[in-house]
């Protein structure tokens, strides 16, 4: 019964629904698309190219492993852990030999993979880019799309060696365009002298990422030769079709590449193609003979994998058991089937973690953000139900039926809304999946993955969520006797005691969650913390808005008094109306604690990392890279330059400490104190570079790394390189600025050897002080033959941290964008409502005296003191908030504020608060006052 009761009252009030039916949408929406994230990063197909001809293969493990021994209550657990590193690991070449002796072996073929990336004449790129997704790990494309527009300065040469991957894990390609470009009005006022009697400027090909390989490897595709020959002598090239055709070059052709050393120009001798004259979808390949392969891949006694073909006749799954016995107590791991897709591309398989994480940050703030609205909503819709609620109070309906009622009518909207909501999520989630594509945070190789389970786990969240709001907001009307219940729906009451208990509790709980963020020093840890003290906080003042609204009224009684009539109603709707008020701030608040949130939390942090680094850098001049970094041969050239007292190379990775991953960059030791002042706390930087230029090696440490692994001056510090090679090193001194500089700073020849891009990402340059007779001119044409290099001033090198940081924050951007969209969402749907059942009190306005006018002008006094109201709350909040992540992460209670953002965001949530009160206000005001007046509530 209670069923058909719960449709006819749907059926009857629709509108009163229709604003919790527009919430729950939303919110299904959005969690169906953070589920296909999730989903994908679960179960995201990652499908092999290069590998597709090799049935099996042999590669190394990409993990770092710990093992733990537990004794609790008498009984032994033994944990294991596993976490990627960030580099390829590569396996000794004895492994291939075991793998060849095993029978039913056909052929085992070793491959080398390392960064080579052809040079194009300059020009705008013929090709979209839009497969050449860019990320922070190490077999990423080293330029995005705008950055092959961008290249400048760059020549041909032949005879040099090559240049590597810029696989920096902690500064992306992207940092370095926009950084070199910063100095390009410095680098062109050099350049033009030369222009006219220079080779032609060369750009990266981006079209997608680009590989080298030996052509002994081409079978593993398996590619074969169109046109020409094999490359056999050291300056042979075989490139495959896709690159040859959008390069519009053939055979015979001169073509510079960039590889792990210097530029190199080769002579085209064949054009390959996988198949039958197919392609490769995500990676161009380039293909060296079996010397310069090894060369440039600069892994003597390594193979980075190997492709096993096997008898025919012989069982696949059998030989890969027998491998796998065969290289028991090594680092090598069998793949076959799918498996061979993430040894392929080990980007795609690291980002299966982040999107996992992404999907269920963005989810879980969703769920929340989710519940704390559409409590909000079916409370203003049961309020405006009040009165016929209260009837049926009144003719003996049980406390229990009027809970059956409130929740039967919740789950038929929250399963209408469910079902059209997860629809609705699908395309949302492949937009999100496309955008996160196209900025790099997700590889393209790792396929989107789609099934029912995102919408059904939507469906059952909308369900729950609907359920557990009608719960709660049927609490009150569901436990009065029946004549109070009469006497609350002509008149409103003071909230309940025990809801302004549950309201101190929360926000109690917020000032812990803001406590314990002042002290996270790490994003990883401070970032979700972060987001969820501005949700628990809202919580607060959805608890306690009516208690916050009428003291608020008190305040603002005399500047609305002074308004006129309009404003003094305003006043009274404000004290006798305080619960609608609240349940209109309370996402207003939201919107604005939360936008600002997002908006300063990244600026706070890029600032005070830019500041560390601006601070730190001594050096008068900086090489900085448009493309895969600096070569050794660039910085050596610049060192030998008289005048010039030290160049410092660095690169950039991340090591693990145990599992804990922390970055770390190299440099070169040699006048490490000339050109670079992290702000030692103990130690010395001398003893650092005294070590590391003998056999003894030495690291520093930045203060925090310190603390958290218990460090000092002498101690011991054993930790895996980015390709998973244990290290051991002496800690030389400790350092203030590891926002600025990593936590981690080791050699530089020791970092390098062990990342896929042995490029530094900038050289740090200072002159000789007593004779600093080098010149701008002087640098620029010492690095003249290497394509991309750009001198700046030590002014401008402090963007190279600054668009690091941005990169990062444009992802954080998207995901929450989202949350912040639902939550707009919820403010003009809230309004709206909140308005437009006051269709009545309007009418008696009307027939009071009021005019049109005067009611309108009501409305817009309403909107301006609940959107003050909530400007103070969400501003406190999120400078509360703030305030903490600051403390945590940059030991400064000062958060960086952008004025004009700030103006943006409170500007934005007001045109949302007029325009979702003055439309509703003037519909209601259409029908004439007296037909109102007496029609049938």
């Amino acid at each position: 019964m209670m069923l058909r009761y719960a449709l006819q009252s749907i059926r009857h009030r629709k509108g009163a629904f229709l604003g919790s039916l527009i919430a729950l949408m939303c919110a299904a929406a959005l969690i169906t698309a953070c589920g296909t994230l999730l989903e994908t990063g679960l179960r995201g197909r990652i499908a092999p190219e290069r590998y597709a001809a090799a049935p099996l293969v042999i590669s190394a493990d990409q993990n770092v492993h710990q093992t733990t021994v537990e004794k609790k209550k008498g009984r032994t657990r033994v944990k294991h852990k596993a976490k990627p590193v960030t580099e390829r690991a590569w396996l000794p070449e004895s492994t291939l030999r075991t793998v060849r002796a095993l029978p039913g072996v056909k052929a085992a073929t070793p491959e080398l993979t390392f960064m080579a990336v052809a040079l194009l004449p300059n020009g705008p790129s013929k090709t979209p880019s839009s497969s050449s997704a860019t990320s922070t790990t190490s077999t990423s494309s080293p330029w995005n799309a705008s950055g092959a527009a961008e290249m400048a300065d760059t020549a041909r040469t032949e005879g040099a060696s090559g240049v590597s991957n810029a696989s920096d894990a902690s500064l992306d390609a992207r940092a370095r365009v926009r950084s070199a470009t910063r100095g390009a009005k410095v680098t062109n006022t050099v350049d033009a002298s030369r222009r006219a009697d220079s080779p032609p400027e060369l750009r990266p090909d981006t079209a997608s990422t680009s590989y080298g390989h030996s052509w002994d490897s081409a079978s593993l595709t398996p590619f074969k030769l169109t046109q020409g020959r094999a490359p056999v002598a050291p300056t042979d090239l075989v490139i495959d079709q896709a690159l040859a055709t959008r390069a519009h070059v053939g055979l015979g052709a001169r073509l510079t590449v960039q590889s792990t050393q210097s530029p190199r120009t080769y002579t085209i001798t064949g054009i390959a193609a996988p198949g039958a004259g197919g392609r490769l979808n995500q990676q161009t390949s380039l293909f060296f003979s079996t010397a310069e392969a090894a060369r440039l891949a600069a892994r003597p006694g390594q193979v980075a994998a190997i492709g096993v073909t096997p008898e025919i006749g012989t069982n696949q799954a059998q030989l890969a058991a027998a491998l796998r016995k065969a290289l028991a107590g090594s680092s090598a791991q069998v793949s076959m089937g799918e498996a061979r897709g993430p040894v392929e591309f080990l980007d795609a398989a690291g980002a299966r973690v982040k999107l996992v994480s992404l999907g269920g940050a963005i989810g879980g703030t969703a769920l929340l953000v989710a519940l704390l609205v559409v409590v909000g909503t079916f409370a203003l819709s049961i309020q405006q139900r009040h009165r016929e609620l209260a009837l049926l109070r009144a003719i003996a309906a049980t406390p229990r039926q009027m809970r059956r009622l409130i929740s039967r009518e919740a789950l038929i909207v929250g399963a209408v809304a469910g079902v059209l909501g997860s629809l609705a999520g699908l395309p949302l989630g492949a937009w999100l999946h496309g955008r996160f594509v196209e900025m790099g945070a997700v590889p393209a190789t790792l396929e989107r993955a789609v099934s029912v389970f995102p919408m059904a786990a939507a469906v059952a969240a909308t369900l729950l969520a609907a359920w557990g709001a009608s719960r709660i907001s049927a609490r009150r009307i569901s436990r009065i006797r029946p004549a109070e219940a009469m006497a609350e729906a002509s008149v409103e009451r003071h909230p309940a005691r025990g809801r302004i208990i549950v309201g101190l509790v929360v926000l109690t709980a917020g000032a812990v969650l803001v406590a314990v963020l002042s002290a996270l020093r790490t994003e990883a840890s401070s970032t979700p913390v972060t987001f969820l003290s501005v949700v628990i906080l809202s919580v607060a003042v959805a608890l306690l808005g009516p208690v916050v609204v009428r003291a608020a009224a008190v305040l603002l009684s005399g500047p609305l008094g002074v308004s006129g009539p309009g404003g003094r109603l305003a006043t009274a709707n404000l004290r006798g109306n305080a619960a609608r008020m609240a349940a209109a701030a309370t996402p207003l608040a939201l919107l604005i604690g939360m936008t600002c949130t997002v908006l300063f939390v990244q600026p706070t942090l890029g600032d005070a990392a830019r500041a560390q680094t601006r601070d730190g850098i001594r050096a008068d001049w900086v090489l900085a890279a448009q493309g895969p970094g600096v070569p050794d041969e660039a910085a050596r050239r610049v060192r030998a330059l008289p005048g010039v007292a030290a160049a410092t190379e660095i690169v950039h990775s991340t090591v693990r400490v145990g599992l804990d991953k922390y970055a770390a960059q190299g440099v070169t030791p040699g006048g490490l104190a000339r050109t670079w002042n992290p702000d030692v706390t103990s130690g010395s930087i001398e003893r650092f570079s005294t070590d590391n230029a003998t056999e003894a090696r030495s690291a520093a440490v930045s203060q925090l790394a310190a603390d958290q692994l218990g460090l000092h001056p002498g101690s011991r510090l054993r930790l895996t390189l980015g390709d998973g090679t244990p290290a051991t090193l002496t800690v030389a001194a400790v350092y203030a600025r590891g926002l600025g500089f990593g936590d981690i700073t080791l050699p530089h020849d020791l970092l390098a050897r062990h990342m896929d891009n042995p490029l530094a990402s900038a050289v740090l340059i200072s002159l000789d002080q007593s004779d600093p007779s080098v010149t701008h001119s002087e640098l620029a044409s010492s690095v003249r033959e290497f394509p991309g290099i750009s001198v700046l001033t030590r002014s401008s090198a402090d963007g190279i941290q600054a668009d690091k940081q941005q990169s990062n924050a444009e992802v954080n951007y998207l995901a929450m964008g989202l949350v912040l969209a639902f939550t707009a969402i919820a403010v003009v749907n809230t309004l709206a409502m909140s308005v437009s059942e006051r269709v009545r009190e309007f009418a008696m306005l009307r027939l009071a005296g009021a005019t049109r006018r005067q009611v309108l002008r009501m409305l817009r006094a309403e909107a301006l003191a609940v959107l003050l109201i909530a400007a103070v709350l969400g501003s406190g909040i999120s400078l509360a908030v703030l305030t903490a992540f600051s403390i945590g992460m940059t030991g400064s209670a000062a958060p960086t504020v952008v004025p004009l953002g700030y103006a943006t965001v409170v500007g934005v949530a007001a045109l949302l608060a007029l325009v979702a009160t003055a439309v509703p206000g003037r519909i209601a005001l259409k029908p004439r006052p007296v037909e109102v007046a007496t029609a049938r509530q």
